[in-house]
């Protein structure tokens, strides 16, 4: 006789195994989605879905604008009176492009407010003049189509702190961002950001040329911090040959001194020695070397690297006159650290300051502009403080504005290229540069002090000089330069874009 089981004493028999099965298939089918989307973003999307990116943990640096985007960047803008009303079909022209881009930048060089109502004075520390417009340019730059403007450079504290902030307050209240500048190397560090409708772009700014007293500090301890700029500070040393650096020991012993220590002495290296401030060490030929604040670099690098993770496109500017206004060549450390900031995150290196141009090279597919030259060069220099007639010996009761405005532009700035400039367009596809189109402009060397530092694009003749001069400063960088009419042209292969070149 056959002895069966009712189906509850089964049931009670096998429950173990048959609630494991179940556990597995939960298990399973939470994790299997799992592992398999772990794959996917190891390895790509499944075979026949399209490649999808991957969450970003690490706070990637890497370019994510729409095709298209494209950015004008020009010089120097020292402006101290509204010109958009100028009718003018050459400075029309200019217009049009600086509109027509997603970001338009500029250097921002000189200070915005109402004399009548300013509270501060001009300083005696000064950029070289006290550069002043009043808020009505803020409007105008607006205009002008310009929304990200660099702070740091040489006149940024002309008129004091209180200068620097009516200045903030005016970009702020027109819409302008801008970096550089701030109540202290914190906020003057950190990058600025504007929202294009082709992703978000920030604005890293500094100096490696300033007035000592501007440059920005930190808070420590009880003590605050200190309003000013963005500061890359540089220890310059001048290269000359062994004879001549005999000759300088030469007059260094025989000028008076204080008594030196037997240690000082061992310690003194026979190739260098420091003469009335300036380091002077043996080299092939004469030269200056400039070599970087580590701290500073560190603190710039770090600042592009958190403006690249927070944008989506990051423009790194400096403003720098070394090796001198003179130089159509940049200083010995500036391409090395371009590199670094490019390394770091940034899209874009801009150079402004040596009011002419310097070359042009492309880095990882990444324009580096070692100078634009000047954009706008007002040179009407209002109001005229008295501590520049004391420099020309001439008398505020006789002598008028325009006459001292004059001589100063004879002295340092009568050299026509520095009234010739470019504006860049560069584009963007696939977040690499395609293309940069350079435009030649004339800041009217030849017309009368009242009418002239006004871009115009250039003549069919001048925009050849000046791009032809282009060509040769950028041929060191391996960077070709075509020109159509009156336009130059860059254009970058697929295979550069991902290389040094």
């Amino acid at each position: 006789m056959a002895i069966t089981q009712s189906p509850r004493r089964l049931h009670a028999r096998h429950w173990p195994r048959a609630l494991a099965a179940v556990v597995v298939l939960g298990v399973t089918s939470f994790l299997v989605p799992a592992l398999r989307a772990q794959q996917q973003r190891q390895q790509g999307a499944a075979p026949g879905e399209p490649k999808r990116p991957g969450y970003d943990t690490v706070a990637t640096t890497e370019t994510n604008v729409v095709d298209g985007f494209t950015l004008v960047a020009v010089g120097d803008v020292i402006i101290g009176r509204p010109i958009t009303k100028l009718q003018d079909p050459a400075f029309q022209a200019v217009l049009k492009i600086l509109r027509s881009a997603d970001v338009t930048f500029g250097n921002m060089e000189g200070s915005l407010f109402d004399i009548q109502d300013f509270k501060g004075w001009p300083e005696a520390e000064y950029g070289g003049a006290w550069h002043l417009g009043p808020p009505a340019v803020g409007k105008d730059l607006k205009a002008l189509g310009f929304n990200v403007m660099a702070r740091a450079n040489n006149h940024a504290l002309d008129w004091g702190v209180e200068g620097m902030r009516q200045t903030t307050k005016v970009l702020n209240e027109v819409g302008i961002a801008h970096a550089g500048a701030g109540e202290d190397a914190a906020h003057a560090g950190a990058a600025a950001y504007l929202e294009t409708e082709r992703g978000r772009v920030s604005l890293v700014s500094f100096a490696t040329s300033y007035t000592p007293l501007s440059r920005a500090a930190a808070p420590a301890g009880e003590a605050p911090g200190r309003p000013g700029l963005n500061a890359l500070r540089l220890t310059r040393t001048a290269i000359v040959t062994r004879d001549m650096l005999d000759n300088l020991r030469r007059v260094r012993d025989a000028l008076p001194r204080g008594p030196r220590t037997a240690e000082q002495e061992k310690q003194e290296k026979p190739d260098e020695l420091t003469l009335l401030g300036t380091r002077y060490k043996v080299g092939d030929k004469p030269a200056f070397a400039f070599q970087p604040d580590e701290r500073d670099v560190k603190e710039i690098l770090r600042n592009v690297r958190n403006g690249k993770q927070l944008s989506d496109f990051c423009i790194v500017t400096d403003h720098g006159h070394e090796p001198g206004n003179w130089s159509q060549e940049p200083p010995d450390f500036l391409q090395q650290f371009a590199h670094q900031a490019i390394d770091a995150g940034a899209d874009a290196f801009i150079v402004h300051g040596p009011h002419q141009l310097r070359g042009i090279e492309i880095y990882k597919g990444r324009p580096i502009f070692y100078s634009l030259g000047n954009f706008v060069f007002d040179d009407k220099i209002f109001p005229v403080g008295q501590d520049l007639y004391d420099i020309h010996k001439m008398d505020p009761r006789t002598m008028t504005d325009g006459d001292l405005n004059a001589a100063l532009m004879a002295k340092g700035f009568s050299d026509e290229n520095l009234y010739q400039g470019i504006v860049t367009l560069s584009r963007f596809e696939h977040n690499q540069l395609a293309e940069i189109r350079l435009y030649p402009i004339d800041l009217g060397y030849t017309v009368r002090l009242a009418d002239r530092g006004v871009p115009r694009l250039a003549s069919p003749a001048l925009a050849r000089t000046i791009l032809e001069r282009l060509q040769k400063l950028s041929q060191p960088y391996g960077t070709t330069i075509s020109i159509e009419q009156t336009v130059g042209i860059i254009r970058v292969a697929p295979a550069a874009r991902s290389t040094g070149n």
